[in-house]
């Protein structure tokens, strides 16, 4: 569990980085010719978001209880009890992320968010309206030699060019969630805290569920969408937040009870 210490000393080291404002520019290239290229990829404290955690799996061709069981350690929020994963390093001496070679990332098409971002860091909140509002900072870290390159970017671009927009839509459709959750003041028991793990990280068991307790039999959901959730992972996911959302507050705006 990552314990409001650890989540007060991250939003420290945000603070304590230069920001990014829309439209300026930063220098930076990771590849195999950049001197300390795979220096980063070890001894990391990794978030897995539900988004994440479908797109590696599916890379590797696992089931979510094998990934998990394998790639995972199982915490949640300490203010809202939601789930939260985080990589499991490997027992290399270096706690090398498992996913790493000495040509580089084994499963780039399909890395996590966080590994996308660097080296920016990304921190956001929701306005009065519930729209997100986000910053980026530079991580300049002392060892690494990217930004002695010459390319430049600025944060739209970057984000552009590492394919984060699905990654992104996902994860902040989560932290909506959450942030609901705080202001209600309320934490998560181990019931829901359970159904959440099973809806949002392990969408294939997710989809045995749905089907085992006919759960479309008591949901506002035409039979079209109904094939889409249970044909597309993504599709499932979305009907995940929506159907949690239902559950821990009794309403959601896309989706009701028959």
């Amino acid at each position: 569990m990552i314990s409001p210490e650890e989540r007060d000393a991250t939003q420290a080291f945000l603070d304590s980085l230069p920001e990014l404002e829309p439209g300026e520019s930063f220098r930076f290239s990771c590849h195999p010719g950049v001197r300390c290229f795979n220096a980063c990829c070890s001894d990391l404290t990794m978030p897995l978001t539900p988004y994440d955690v479908l797109r590696l799996r599916r890379n590797l061709g696992m089931d979510s209880e094998t990934f998990i069981a394998e790639h995972a350690r199982v915490g949640q929020y300490p203010d809202t009890g939601f789930p939260l994963l985080h990589l499991r390093m490997s027992d290399h001496p270096l706690k090398l992320c498992p996913f790493v070679s000495d040509e580089g990332c084994t499963v780039y098409p399909d890395r996590s968010s966080a590994c996308r971002t660097y080296p920016l860091g990304r921190a956001t909140r929701e306005d009065e309206d519930g729209n997100v509002v986000e910053q980026f900072f530079v991580v300049q870290e002392e060892h690494c030699r990217g930004f002695e390159e010459t390319k430049a970017w600025t944060s739209a671009t970057w984000l552009q060019d590492q394919g984060l927009e699905p990654y992104y839509r996902w994860n902040d459709a989560y932290m909506s969630l959450m942030a609901r959750q705080r202001r209600t003041g309320t934490v998560l028991g181990p019931k829901h805290a359970t159904m959440c793990l099973l809806a949002f990280y392990q969408l294939d068991r997710f989809a045995d569920f749905v089907r085992g307790v006919h759960l479309f039999s008591r949901l506002d959901v035409d039979e079209a969408r109904q094939e889409r959730i249970l044909a597309d992972e993504e599709e499932r996911l979305g009907f995940a937040l929506e159907w949690a959302e239902l559950v821990l507050f009794g309403d959601c705006a896309t989706l009701r009870m028959l």
